[in-house]
């Protein structure tokens, strides 16, 4: 036995107020979504089965319809041949097709009701399970953020990370200690011979843009003097 005994219980059910009275949702709305899918399948496969008889029934009230025909153009026939007594009997097959014909007209309409009832119960049937399907994403998308909201605030209170930061920190002290024993040698020393030689090309490069810019604003073409 599952969530729901009968169809009628899942149409007529208030999927949130079984929710809210069940003590694991998650669970019992995946059950309730797994029964409902059952019952759908199961619902789909009685309408077809009535459609393939209704399909029957129409086909066989046609053939009698057909048959009540023939035996009336006979019945005519005998009467013009002067045998009112095949006549009579033509007419009595006629009136036995009739009768039958009357019986499957009836199960046609109860095919017919039957068949309108299904589609009723499938349409229903179908809301409950967006219904249900609704409720599964909701349920998962807060338990998900739920499960991240807890794992963020167990880090962020966690005494280790706090240990972390404070050896880093300490960490940084004894690099900022070492650049600046590193940088210290080189307090008070001259510059090389590479670094004046340096400092000269960037002094002809700054000179050349000067005379330039001199020639521009003038309007005339000021010799450039090599670096």
């Amino acid at each position: 036995m599952g969530i729901f005994s009968r169809l009628g219980d899942i149409i007529n059910s208030n999927v949130t107020a079984i929710l809210d009275r069940a003590e694991d949702p998650e669970k019992i709305v995946r059950l309730m979504i797994q029964e409902m899918h059952e019952t759908l399948v199961e619902v789909r496969a009685n309408a077809a089965k009535l459609i393939a008889d209704r399909k029957e029934a129409t086909r066989t009230l046609a053939r009698i319809e057909t048959a009540g025909a023939d035996w009336l153009k006979k019945a005519e026939l005998a009467v013009a041949k002067d045998r009112e007594d095949l006549a009579k009997g033509a007419l009595l097959e006629k009136a036995k097709l009739e009768e039958t014909a009357k019986l499957l007209a009836e199960d046609l309409e109860s095919l017919d009701a039957a068949l309108a009832h299904h589609e009723e119960d499938i349409v229903k049937l179908e809301a409950k399970l967006r219904e249900a399907s609704a409720k599964q994403k909701t349920m998962q998308t807060r338990a998900a953020t739920a499960t991240s909201q807890i794992r963020i605030r167990k880090q962020v209170t966690d005494r280790r990370v706090d240990d972390a930061f404070t050896r880093f920190e300490k960490l940084e002290k004894r690099i900022d200690a070492l650049e600046g024993e590193a940088e210290s040698y080189t307090l008070g020393a001259g510059k090389s011979l590479a670094d004046e030689i340096a400092d000269l090309e960037t002094d002809g490069r700054v000179e050349n843009e000067l005379n330039e810019l001199k020639a521009r604003l003038r309007g005339t073409q000021v010799p450039v003097t090599k670096a």
